[in-house]
């Protein structure tokens, strides 16, 4: 495999090629091949938003559906998610100068007293991948980080992770400090990780439970849509 590999001279592929050539690279983790690839479509003339969209974002939904489906795992998919990183690092200012679309905007973090990033990462690395813009506040967050973040940075969505059935219930402490301040209805609330199911995100109040990184990208696309539909009936 490794000698086929270096046969292939990305810059001498057609568009058509050289993105399913990224996809393939996108789905083996190849952050330079990545690189390369990003550059060369942005030198061929492409806009920054098609590169993203058409090659990136493609190849980390089928990366999403593999994981999801058990085909992937979390070490593969970092690694993903780490070559779509490398290439975003290149597009993020083009994308800012040329006005791309924003599917929305997510604050993410986990909650006070639980420092477990691995999951909340790979939400947050595909979130953008999607086309979502990105806050990450990190790990052991307690209610004034989320609520500073949610004043500064403006989101339609509130991400929250918990690895520990013992930091689980500060979720439910954060979503109170939004109703006390009369400001839960103007975000929607997500909430993951491995302990979590359904019946804990509608006893908290919640928007919804996500299971995985695959599931969390389809349910903010999806509430963002039904967001936007509102207004506009409204």
């Amino acid at each position: 495999m490794a000698d086929e590999e270096e046969d292939i001279v990305l810059s001498e592929l057609d568009d058509e090629e050289l993105v399913q050539q990224m996809m393939d690279d996108l789905y083996d983790g190849l952050k330079e091949e990545i690189e390369e690839g990003v550059q060369i479509l942005l030198g061929r003339g492409w806009l920054p938003y098609d590169v993203l969209t058409k090659a990136l974002v493609e190849g980390m939904r089928i990366v999403g559906i593999d994981f999801r489906d058990g085909i992937l795992f979390v070490p593969e998919v970092l690694l993903s998610a780490n070559a779509m990183k490398a290439g975003m690092t290149i597009l993020r200012p083009l994308l800012a100068e040329t006005g791309a679309p924003k599917m929305g905007k997510v604050v993410i973090g986990t909650v006070k007293g639980d420092i477990h990033d691995i999951g909340k990462n790979l939400v947050g690395m595909m979130l953008e991948g999607a086309g979502f813009e990105v806050v990450d506040l990190g790990i052991n967050n307690p209610v004034e980080n989320y609520l500073e973040a949610l004043e500064e940075h403006q989101p339609e969505i509130l991400g929250m992770s918990a690895l520990l059935t013992t930091t689980m219930p500060y979720m439910k402490v954060v979503i109170e400090a939004l109703k006390e301040r009369n400001i839960r209805d103007d975000y929607i609330v997500l909430v993951g990780g491995a302990p979590l199911n359904e019946e804990f995100a509608d006893a908290i109040g919640a928007d919804a439970y996500c299971r995985d990184a695959a599931v969390t990208v389809e349910m903010a696309k999806d509430f963002i849509a039904r967001r936007h539909n509102q207004r506009a009936a409204g």
